[in-house]
């Protein structure tokens, strides 16, 4: 989370084991120039901030072996957003990752929302210290001061939106799914033109498994930011758990052609699909694809038997 920038969770992450050793990231951003970055723990509370100099070059130290989800702004209004796995098998031996951010215009993220809003001229000066301070926390994944501050955050500004939002991610990752539901729907009603709880929102009634909701939260995302692939996964998701196979695949799809590496892991749903359908092929050429793109991905090992399943017909 950052004053200037909305942070957002990963739905139906496959949580690592404990990590042993960390990383650095090293990106180079094309075209080079300079820009705000954030760096997002996608399955678990984390979040980092810095910025590219003009030759467009950034770097994070001691980051622990994970899926992140990487933020590079070059005004208030444009973004764009990658998943970003940190693990020994892409690292060099020293350690580092290499990641090249392009900034493709036809995948930019614009929110009007990100424009300076009455709402948060009327914020206090100390609410948003406390949400900052809680954005330092979790950059040290302090889990519990970051809570404490955001808490603090909420009490001086209730309509502090990205303080509910914060609040819920964090209950997300602890896997307490109905208090996180709560937080999300008291950042949207705080703001109902904020992007991240209307998102996050569609993403945890998955996990809720209230799956009509999550589609009318996910559509309303999409119609918001088109270029989204957290909100086109996750609807995909919701359309695969309701049965509408065609639209699940088209937007699990869209998912994929806008970042192959995201972190809700489309593939593994888009192969579900397939099989449904019968289609052993194309689900085993998913499945193989994501393992290229993931390759310290946990459940390696389960993810190559079920391709074997496949393969003999089973």
């Amino acid at each position: 989370m950052g004053a200037c920038e909305l942070a957002i969770i990963g739905l139906w992450v496959v949580f690592a084991p404990p990590p042993q050793h960390t990383f650095t990231l090293k990106g180079a951003i094309e075209p080079a120039g300079r820009a705000s970055v954030w760096l997002y723990g996608a399955n678990s509370p984390f979040s980092a901030f810095t910025k590219a100099g003009s030759d467009g070059r950034f770097h994070f130290s001691g980051i622990l072996p994970g899926v992140y989800t990487l933020t590079v702004s070059t005004t208030p209004q444009s973004k764009w957003r990658e998943t970003i796995d940190v693990g020994p098998s892409v690292a060099d031996a020293k350690g580092r990752v290499q990641v090249s951010v392009q900034l493709d215009p036809a995948k930019v993220l614009t929110d009007p929302a990100d424009i300076v809003s009455t709402r948060q001229l009327s914020i206090p000066r100390a609410a948003w210290k406390e949400y900052r301070l809680a954005d330092r926390c979790l950059s040290k994944r302090d889990v519990e001061g970051a809570v404490a501050h955001l808490q603090r955050a909420t009490d001086l500004a209730p309509q502090l939106s990205e303080a509910w939002n914060g609040l819920a991610i964090i209950a997300y990752h602890a896997h307490q799914y109905a208090q996180a539901e709560g937080y999300f729907r008291k950042g949207l009603a705080a703001d109902p033109s904020e992007y991240a709880p209307l998102v996050n929102l569609g993403g945890v009634l998955l996990n809720l498994g209230r799956f009509e909701e999550a589609r009318n939260f996910n559509t309303r995302a999409i119609a918001k930011q088109p270029n989204d692939p957290l909100a086109h996964s996750q609807l995909g998701i919701a359309d695969a758990a309701l049965g509408q196979l065609d639209a699940a695949k088209s937007e699990l799809k869209e998912a994929i052609r806008l970042d192959p590496h995201h972190f809700t892991n489309p593939q593994i749903v888009l192969a579900d699909v397939y099989e449904r359908e019968h289609n052993r092929t194309a689900a085993v050429d998913v499945l193989e694809e994501f393992l290229k793109l993931h390759p310290d991905f946990p459940q390696t090992p389960q993810i190559r038997e079920r391709i074997a399943r496949l393969h003999s017909g089973q």
